[in-house]
């Protein structure tokens, strides 16, 4: 039997990678929400190839979870997926706690849409992939 923990987590970072992909290739939906906002103005744009490299960056996210899960086998030590599983848990982690100004649990910027879909969806989502991947490397040895 295939543990949910794993299936949760690797088809949470595809989809991610999928949408960034489609956002990459001009896609709309949902875009104008996924960007803090300043002063009334998105305050980054985001170019299609950074978009199509955060795409890839979640892809690997996925791998190394199916790595990690003991679905793939990597041409690397299982000791260096441990590593990659750490640095992904911790990358989701501070992402998750923020910059403390426009992104995070801790964010000062607050009541726009980004911030309330920030607030209500995307920390708390960071933080349980984060809480996750962490529960996966305690269960299961790669």
């Amino acid at each position: 039997m295939i543990p949910a923990l794993p299936i949760l987590l690797v088809t949470t970072f595809a989809g991610l990678s999928g949408l960034h992909v489609y956002w990459a290739c001009g896609g709309t939906w949902g875009k104008a929400a996924a960007v803090p906002a300043w002063k009334g103005r998105a305050a980054f744009a985001p170019s299609p190839f950074a978009t199509g490299m955060v795409a890839l960056g979640l892809a690997g996210c996925a791998i190394v979870v199916a790595a990690l899960a003991g679905w793939l086998l990597l041409p690397v030590g299982g000791g260096s997926i441990r590593g990659l599983g750490y640095a992904l848990a911790l990358l989701f982690l501070a992402r998750a706690i923020g910059d403390f100004r426009l992104v995070g649990f801790f964010k000062r910027l607050r009541g726009t849409r980004f911030a309330t879909l920030d607030t209500l969806v995307y920390s708390p989502l960071c933080l349980g992939l984060s809480l996750g991947v962490f529960w996966l490397l305690h269960v299961r040895r790669a």
